[in-house]
């Protein structure tokens, strides 16, 4: 069974009767071939109308929605011969953020991840995807790995932010976001980046300043969450709907912005319904971002690269 969203409600009626009917004509008393396929073609319909109009705050339900791929589905999915590499070499592992070496296609890659967890033990396990400085400091030593073999570097975004706690302040947090920035515009490789769920602040552009920055059509990016936002400016959390729309989190919006480079579509109803399509559309992307980029020299990356971050903003303002 699915797990369903507020404004799901009338999908979930309609897959709930077809459960039911599909129950019954399992006892061998009823044949309710003919109803199951009507009704479920009235889903398919309501899939497409419901994902066609979704505001801003619904996509990011959907971003946050808990059966959509985490960065270690991906990882699995997409990534072979995966070695996981661990620590910053300074202080701990941070399990916020995982990172390795393996085979994309067969091209080698360093691939960079936020893991949020799918269940509460993995959730905590993972802090959220909410990493301290020793997680971001991890992602530059991979980084800077990568650099140092010429490898291309693969990262999937998906985190409220940056861990806000004393102890991740008082070791640096925001010197590790920036040092990690500084060391994504200096790499001589590719790098590519695809915003899976959420992309949160600072904790998101710490692996995100790349070449390409690609965003799954019900994925959003934004300086701060809409509850935050709210909170801030109406001190009070329940404008959230409201701070979303001001904000323009969604892939849409960020792409007519010039903020992101690419949207990838994922299968009607999200890509919680069908992760595996999903993360095929997202592979077929990287794989055609990396044939663009790899034909670039080092020098024509890191211009490109630098140069898109100080046009950013101007497109789609006048």
């Amino acid at each position: 069974m699915h797990n369903y969203l507020d404004f799901e409600k009338p999908i979930a009626e309609l897959e709930g009767k077809i459960e039911e009917l599909r129950h019954l004509s399992g006892s061998g008393e009823v044949n309710i071939a003919e109803e199951v396929t009507k009704l479920q073609g009235k889903v398919d319909r309501l899939l497409v109308q419901t994902y066609a109009k979704l505001t801003p705050w619904q996509k990011a339900q959907v971003a946050r929605h808990s059966d959509r791929p985490h960065a270690l589905d991906y990882i699995r999915a997409l990534i072979t011969e995966f070695t996981p590499l661990a620590g910053d070499r300074a202080f701990a592992e941070d399990l916020a953020i995982v990172g390795g070496m393996g085979r994309f296609k067969g091209r080698s890659v360093v691939v960079i991840g936020t893991e949020k967890g799918s269940d509460t033990e993995s959730r905590v396990k993972h802090n959220f995807g909410m990493a301290r400085p020793e997680g971001y400091r991890k992602a530059q030593r991979l980084m800077k790995l990568a650099d140092r073999f010429g490898l291309p570097v693969i990262t999937f975004v998906d985190t409220t932010g940056a861990y806000p706690g004393i102890d991740a302040e008082a070791r640096g947090q925001a010197e590790a976001i920036a040092r990690s920035i500084e060391v994504s515009l200096k790499l001589n490789v590719p790098i590519i980046s695809v915003i899976i769920g959420e992309g949160g602040s600072g904790g998101a552009i710490a692996l995100a300043s790349a070449n390409k920055v690609l965003m799954l059509e019900h994925s959003i990016y934004s300086v701060i969450s809409p509850e935050g936002c709210a909170s801030i400016l109406w001190r009070d959390g329940d404008q959230a709907q409201e701070a979303a729309t001001a904000l323009k989190i969604t892939a849409q919006d960020l792409a007519t912005l010039g903020v992101i480079d690419g949207v990838v579509e994922e299968p009607v109803g999200g890509a919680h319904r069908e992760p595996e399509a999903a993360m095929e559309r997202v592979a077929d992307e990287i794989s055609s971002a990396l044939d663009e980029l790899e034909a670039l020299e080092a020098g024509a990356l890191i211009k490109a690269r630098r140069d898109k971050f100080l046009d950013m903003g101007k497109k789609g303002l006048g």
